[in-house]
C-alpha cells in the first residue's frame, strides 16, 4: 500500500500548515528530511532538509504516531510547518520525489481509517456531515453521529437479534432433546421480541430524516404567472437570485437559492407559473419542471388569490402594498416595502423546525434508513412466521442489513461516493 501525504489543516496561507503522512514508510520518509525522530506522540523541532541537495525547507514541529493507534489504523507523521503557500509546495514537492510516497486523495485518511477498523462506516459518514455542517443542529447531528451514537444502537439491536437467531438455530438443530424448551410458547415468545424489535426500529426510521438539515428545507414558490415569485424570492435571500420582471413568464426554469435562517439551512426554489394550457413548448417545459418541484417540496408557498390545494403550502397575497390588496385571505406579504416579510419567515421556521431531526435524538441519513427499513421488515415478518427455516432466515436478512449500516458487508460500492465529498487530508 502507498504511503500518503497531503495537508490537513485548511489551504494555506496560515499561521501552521500540518502536513501528514499515512502509510508503511511515514517514518522512513520523514526520517529523510528530518533526521531521528522524536518519541512516539512528542513534538520535536527538527529542521527538514531536502535529502537530494541538504537545503534547508523548513525548521517544523515533527510528530510520530504508530500504527495501529494512530488516527489512519496506519504509521502516522504530522509534520507542523509554517503555514506559506511556498513551504507547503517546497516540502510536498520533495515527498512526492521518494519512492512510495504519493499525494492523497480526497477523503483517504478517513476511508483508511476505515479500512483498519479505527472507525465503523456510520462514523466515517457522520464525519463528513461534520465537515460540511453549517448550522449548530446540523453540527450536534453529525458529532453524533461520527462519536458513534449509530454503531452503538445497531450494535444494541443487533446483540438482541443475535439472542434471538441463537433460540431459532437452537429449536432447529436440537430441539429433541430435554434441555432445549420447544413448542407453541417458546414460538410465541420468539414472535413477540422480533416484533419488539420491529417496533423501536420502525420508531427511529419514522423520525425526520438528516439529508433535511444537511440539504436544507426545500420551500418552493409556486402559483400562477407574474404572481411576484421572484421579486420574493429576492427579498427572501436578500439579494437578486431571479430575476425581475412585469413581463409574465419571464421564469422559465427554477431558480435554486440557498439561505442558513433561524439557525435552519433552507432551500428557496422560485418555479415557472402555472398556467391553464400554453402553446409555448418551453413554457410547457417549465410547468413540468414546476410540477416536479411541487412533488419534492418540504413546503410550499402559494402565490395567488386562490387558496392552494397543495397539502403544505402557505398560502400567500404578495404585492399587498398594492391599492386593494390591502386585506383578503392569506398572509399579506409585499417584497417591495418588506412588509409581512420576516413575518413569512417566522410562519416557515415554525413548520420547519417540525420537519428536522430533533438535534439531540439518533436520526438516520436515507442509506441507513432504507437499510433499517429493510431490517424491521425483515422482524416483523419474522414476528408472524411459523416455519422455524423461514424465521432464521428472515432474521440472517435482518443482521445482513444491520452489518450494512456499520460498514461490515456490502458498502464496497458505496465508498468512492462518501468519501468523494471530503477534502484532501481528511
Amino acid at each position: 500500500m502507498d504511503t500518503i501525504f497531503a495537508v490537513s489543516s485548511g489551504a494555506p496561507p496560515a499561521a501552521i500548515a500540518v502536513l501528514r503522512l499515512s502509510g508503511p514508510h511515514a517514518f522512513d520518509a520523514a526520517e529523510l528530511l528530518a533526521g531521528t525522530l522524536p518519541e512516539p506522540r512528542r513534538a520535536g523541532l527538527r529542521a527538514l532538509l531536502d535529502p537530494a541537495s541538504g537545503e534547508l525547507l523548513d525548521r517544523a514541529l515533527v510528530l510520530t504516531f504508530p500504527g495501529p493507534n494512530s488516527a489512519s489504523g496506519e504509521d502516522l507523521v504530522e509534520l507542523h510547518l509554517h503555514g506559506g503557500r511556498a513551504v507547503v509546495r517546497a516540502v510536498e514537492a520533495v515527498l512526492g520525489d521518494i519512492d512510495g510516497l504519493r499525494a492523497a486523495e480526497p477523503g483517504e485518511f478517513t476511508r483508511r481509517a476505515l479500512l483498519h477498523g479505527r472507525m465503523d462506516l456510520s462514523e466515517a459518514e457522520g464525519l463528513g456531515d461534520l465537515l460540511m455542517a453549517e448550522t449548530e443542529a446540523q453540527r450536534r447531528v453529525a458529532v453524533r453521529s461520527a462519536e458513534g451514537a449509530v454503531r452503538r444502537q445497531v450494535e444494541e439491536w443487533s446483540h438482541r437479534l443475535l439472542g434471538l437467531a441463537a433460540h431459532v438455530e437452537a429449536q432447529l438443530d436440537h430441539s429433541d432433546e430435554d434441555d432445549v424448551a420447544g413448542g407453541a410458547e417458546t414460538l410465541a415468545a420468539l414472535h413477540a421480541a422480533a416484533a419488539a424489535l420491529a417496533g423501536e426500529i420502525a420508531h427511529i426510521t419514522a423520525r425526520p430524516p438528516v439529508e433535511r438539515l444537511r440539504d436544507g428545507l426545500r420551500v418552493v414558490l409556486a402559483g400562477p404567472p407574474n404572481a411576484g415569485k421572484s421579486t420574493l424570492l429576492n427579498a427572501m435571500v436578500e439579494r437578486d437570485a431571479a430575476i425581475v420582471s412585469p413581463i409574465a413568464g419571464t421564469t422559465r426554469d427554477r431558480i435554486e437559492a440557498p439561505v442558513v435562517r433561524g439557525g435552519i439551512a433552507w432551500l428557496l426554489i422560485d418555479t415557472a407559473g402555472l398556467a391553464e394550457a400554453t402553446a409555448d413548448p418551453i413554457e410547457a417545459i417549465g410547468i413540468g419542471r414546476t410540477r416536479a418541484a411541487l412533488a419534492e417540496a418540504d413546503i410550499v408557498l402559494w402565490l395567488d388569490d386562490t387558496p392552494p390545494t397543495h397539502p403544505s403550502a402557505l398560502w400567500v397575497r404578495a404585492r399587498a402594498d398594492l391599492p386593494g390588496r390591502e386585506a383578503g385571505e392569506g398572509m399579506a406579504v409585499s417584497a417591495t416595502t418588506g412588509a409581512g416579510v420576516d413575518l413569512l419567515w417566522t410562519r416557515l421556521e415554525a413548520l420547519g423546525r417540525a420537519l428536522l431531526p430533533p438535534p439531540d435524538l439518533l436520526a438516520f441519513n436515507r442509506r441507513q434508513r432504507n437499510l433499517a427499513e429493510a431490517a424491521w421488515k425483515s422482524l416483523d415478518r419474522a414476528a408472524t412466521q411459523h416455519d422455524m427455516l423461514l424465521l432464521a432466515e428472515e432474521l440472517r436478512s435482518a443482521r445482513r442489513a444491520f452489518d450494512a449500516i456499520t460498514g461490515r458487508a456490502g458498502v464496497e460500492a458505496m465508498l468512492n461516493t462518501l468519501f468523494a465529498r471530503f477534502c484532501i487530508g481528511k
